[in-house]
């Protein structure tokens, strides 16, 4: 009888066990179930990408109105850095908005390059954006150490008119020869773009963050400053470092792309996290007025 108890118990154990790996296994079925029920649904496609349309509205709008509110500030000043990188996050996310308003449309336009330029050129847009960014932290850094600029603003309308043209060459080469090579080509290529600005936000944001701990621990606006350039820094090399990295999954793996319908969950996240987010927490973190009078000579456009 004993010997009896004791295989009851191991055979009670045994279904306890069963048990628990098949509700476990009911449940990560019924999770991909569900992902798999919201792709598929063109009713939740629609709802999340009218979600990131509104969001992308409204990145938009905060940008125009800092502009705005720039502008009302410093009316006797020209298109500064300052009003140049607000006005793009204007451009940037009012025209990701208007395709996300009609992503089903765009999905369906023929020739099918004009698919790739549509949700392309937003992404060319941010990466300008944002290496305005990394140009103007680089101006500060070399000339508080007395050093020539005159370098910097050519080097920077060359970077960007090489990543311009190569792009456009590449569209051009996919609406000649539509073949799977030349997405895979397009899509490395602006995975290399993002890692190059990642390591434009560490190279120029950790330089200026090192040089402006060196300062006094008296000096007016120091440490807000350091949390400025230090929260940027990190912000966008991370938003640009995930691109990269899901740039190059999306090359290589049909259930990774972004430019279909039936990923909108993907998307969702990948958009929140790359643009929106990174978008709103930096226009936050910069949403300081320029001074009336004084304007540092940083700010200035040449």
């Amino acid at each position: 009888m004993r010997i009896g108890g004791v295989e009851m118990m191991q055979y009670a154990s045994e279904m306890m066990t069963s048990s628990s790996s098949a509700v476990e296994a009911f449940d990560l079925k019924d999770a991909s179930s569900w992902w798999s029920d919201v792709n598929k649904s063109p009713i939740w496609q629609d709802r999340i990408f009218h979600a990131l349309a509104l969001l992308y509205g409204i990145v938009s709008v905060v940008a125009l109105i800092q502009l705005v509110r720039i502008q009302w500030r410093v009316p006797e000043y020209g298109w500064t850095t300052q009003k140049v990188f607000h006005f793009l996050n204007f451009v940037v996310n009012g025209v990701r908005a208007v395709v996300f308003v009609f992503r089903r449309d765009v999905q369906f336009m023929h020739p099918e390059i004009l698919q790739h330029i549509l949700l392309d050129i937003p992404s060319l847009a941010f990466f300008t954006t944002y290496a305005l960014l990394v140009l103007f932290w680089a101006e500060i850094y070399y000339q508080a150490r007395a050093v020539s600029t005159d370098g910097l603003r050519p080097g920077f309308f060359t970077i960007n008119a090489v990543v311009y043209v190569v792009q456009i060459a590449l569209w051009l080469v996919l609406w000649w020869k539509p073949v799977r090579v030349m997405v895979i080509l397009s899509k490395m290529f602006f995975a290399g773009a993002s890692l190059f600005a990642a390591l434009g936000f560490l190279l120029y944001g950790g330089r200026l963050f090192l040089m402006l701990q060196s300062f006094p621990a008296e000096s007016n606006g120091r440490r807000k400053k350091l949390q400025e350039v230090g929260y940027v820094t990190v912000i966008c090399s991370t938003c640009f470092l995930i691109r990269c990295i899901m740039m190059c999954f999306a090359a290589f793996d049909e259930g990774a792309n972004l430019d279909v319908l039936d990923h909108p969950i993907l998307n969702f996240i990948y958009y929140l996290l790359v643009e929106i987010l990174p978008s709103s927490l930096v226009l936050f973190i910069l949403r300081k007025l320029p001074p009336k009078r004084g304007i540092t000579q940083y700010h200035q456009i040449r």
